[in-house]
């Protein structure tokens, strides 16, 4: 059923994908403003919406982990964390070549970027806790370092209503000062559906890749207890 479910996620990513790129590339019109750089939004913001929404994953998982004890609840806590942070990276790259062509800068100490990489920090520190601390004290420390660095994502959020900011605000959500022309909407939506199942997928892999990794060690403990 695992194997099943993971084909299908990635036949429907690799569909949206590519109908995603389309958009972007064919269909979306340049920006009256910033011409074809602002085609990095259909990229840049998905990317942005999965890294949110995989680090609150692993607040409700290490939250789970914490009160049951259960080891899939800390899998999908470690696999959400570090599909999290490629995204989180991603959405600093691409931030940053967004920028360059509109600010004049690659970075800028601005309260949206200093707080994204804050976010990609605090979670590269529950890695680290993960990496460095004997299991399975590591998994409970981390568990606690994901609980309090999803506090730091709806500050990312909202750092461009709080703060003078070199960063545009939100172009869709209910925070939204201006919607979209219908256009960028759907484009948008749809490369957002494509990073959403994208992010699932990598999420199932890690898993399973995870699961096997387990059974391989409780196969061969024994054997190699005996050999010693």
């Amino acid at each position: 059923m695992s194997k099943h479910l993971s084909r299908l996620l990635g036949y429907a990513t690799l569909v949206l994908m590519a109908a995603s790129l389309y958009g972007t590339l064919v269909v979306a019109r340049a920006d009256r403003a910033q011409g074809d750089a602002a085609r990095i939004v259909y990229f840049h913001v998905p990317m942005a919406w999965v890294a949110f929404l995989a680090f609150v994953v692993v607040a409700v998982a290490s939250v789970a982990y914490l009160r049951t004890g259960a080891s899939g609840w800390d899998r999908l806590g470690h696999a959400s964390a570090e599909v999290g942070v490629i995204f989180t990276t991603l959405v600093l790259v691409t931030g940053s070549i967004w920028g360059y062509p509109i600010w004049g800068t690659w970075w800028s100490w601005d309260p949206k970027l200093t707080t994204t990489l804050i976010l990609w920090f605090l979670y590269l520190g529950y890695l680290m806790l993960r990496s460095y601390v004997e299991p399975p004290r590591g998994a409970r420390y981390a568990a606690i370092m994901g609980i309090v660095g999803v506090l730091d994502v709806p500050i990312v959020y909202l750092a461009s209503y709080w703060w003078r900011t070199l960063h545009p605000q939100p172009v869709i959500g209910p925070l939204a000062q201006q919607q979209p022309s219908d256009n960028v909407s759907w484009v948008l939506l749809l490369s957002l559906v494509a990073f959403t199942l994208l992010y699932a997928f990598m999420v199932r892999v890690h898993i399973g890749i995870r699961e096997l990794a387990d059974r391989v060690v409780v196969r061969f403990a024994p054997a190699a207890a005996v050999a010693s």
